[in-house]
C-alpha cells in the first residue's frame, strides 16, 4: 500500500486533522464549482422552455425531457461539425509530434550550429502576444491561397512556440545514453527520433494531445476567419454563429446542444490521464 503524504499516526494529531480537514473541504468546494455548470446545463436540456424562464429557478426539471437532446442533434450537421473539428485536431496533432516534435529533438539531442541562439530566439517569440501576429497569418496564408482549407490550422500548429519548449525540455530529460547507444549500433537521428524518443515521449504528447484538442474544441474566433463555407466550419464556430446567437430556439435545446459538446473532452482527458500520471522516470539505464 502505498503511504501518502499524511500517515495514520499523524492524522491522530488534532492540528494535523484541521489541516486535513480544510484540505479536504477545499477539494469538496472546488469539485462542486467544477461539476455545477456542467449539471446545470445538463437539467436545463431536460426542461421544459418556460421551466427554464421561472424565477426562482430550479435545479432538477419537474419533467424529464428527454428528446431534447434528440432536437438538438438534429438541430443542426453536429456530426459534420465535429468531423472538422477532428480533422483539425488530428492535423494539428501530427505537425506537432513531427515538426516541432524534430525540431525539439534537434536543439536538444543534436549538436546543431548555433543550437542555443535559436532556442533564445524561439524563447522571445513567447513574448509577443498572439493577436499581433494574427492578421500576418490570414495575409500569409491568404497569399498562399490556404484559405478555407485545413491548412489554415495545420501550418501555424508547426510554430508553436509554447508547445517546442515543452517537448525541448522532456527530451533533455531522456539520459543521452539511450542515443549513443543507438548511433553505435548504427541508427540515424531520424531512426532515433521515431523509435526512441517517440516511444519513450507518449506522456508529453499526451499532455500536448489534451492541449491541441481543448484548442481545436473551444476555439472559434480563428476559424471564423479562415472558413469561409458552412461545410467547413468546426463545431465551436457551428454552436457560436447557429446556436448562441440564435434568437427563435428554445433555451432548452440549446443547453441539450451546449451539453452535447462539453461531455467530449471530459471523456478525452480521462483517456489520456493514464499516460500522464504514468511512471515520471523515464530512465532506460539502470545504475
Amino acid at each position: 500500500m502505498e503511504r501518502g503524504i499524511l500517515s495514520p499516526s499523524d492524522l491522530r494529531k488534532p492540528g494535523n486533522k484541521i489541516v486535513y480537514g480544510i484540505m479536504v473541504l477545499g477539494i469538496a468546494v472546488m469539485a462542486v464549482t467544477m461539476l455545477y455548470p456542467i449539471l446545470m446545463t445538463m437539467f436545463n436540456g431536460l426542461k421544459s422552455n418556460p421551466e427554464i424562464n421561472t424565477f426562482p429557478p430550479k435545479f432538477f426539471p419537474t419533467t424529464w425531457h428527454w428528446e431534447n437532446f434528440n432536437k438538438g442533434w438534429h438541430y443542426i450537421a453536429l456530426p459534420v461539425f465535429l468531423k472538422n473539428t477532428m480533422f483539425i485536431f488530428l492535423g494539428n496533432l501530427f505537425m506537432t509530434i513531427l515538426v516541432l516534435g524534430l525540431a525539439a529533438f534537434s536543439i536538444s539531442r543534436i549538436r546543431v550550429p548555433h543550437s542555443r541562439l535559436v532556442y533564445f530566439f524561439i524563447l522571445l517569440t513567447l513574448f509577443i502576444p498572439a493577436t499581433s501576429y494574427m492578421i500576418p497569418n490570414f495575409v500569409n496564408l491568404k497569399q498562399l491561397g490556404l484559405l478555407n482549407s485545413y491548412w489554415a490550422f495545420w501550418l501555424p500548429a508547426g510554430a508553436n512556440a509554447y508547445f517546442f519548449l515543452l517537448m525541448k525540455n522532456f527530451f533533455d530529460g531522456i539520459h543521452p545514453e539511450i542515443f549513443e547507444a543507438a548511433r553505435i549500433d548504427g541508427a540515424s537521428e531520424l531512426t532515433s527520433y521515431l523509435r526512441i524518443a517517440v516511444p519513450l515521449s507518449v506522456p508529453i504528447f499526451a499532455t500536448l494531445s489534451i492541449f491541441i484538442f481543448s484548442t481545436a474544441w473551444n476555439d472559434w474566433f480563428w476559424p471564423s476567419l479562415v472558413m469561409h463555407t458552412e461545410d467547413k466550419y468546426t463545431l465551436a464556430t457551428a454552436i457560436y454563429k447557429y446556436v448562441i446567437n440564435a434568437r427563435s430556439l428554445d433555451s432548452s435545446i440549446k443547453f441539450s446542444i451546449l451539453f452535447m459538446v462539453m461531455i467530449p473532452p471530459i471523456f478525452v482527458f480521462l483517456g489520456f490521464q493514464k499516460f500522464i500520471v504514468r511512471s515520471v522516470s523515464l530512465s532506460a539505464v539502470k545504475g
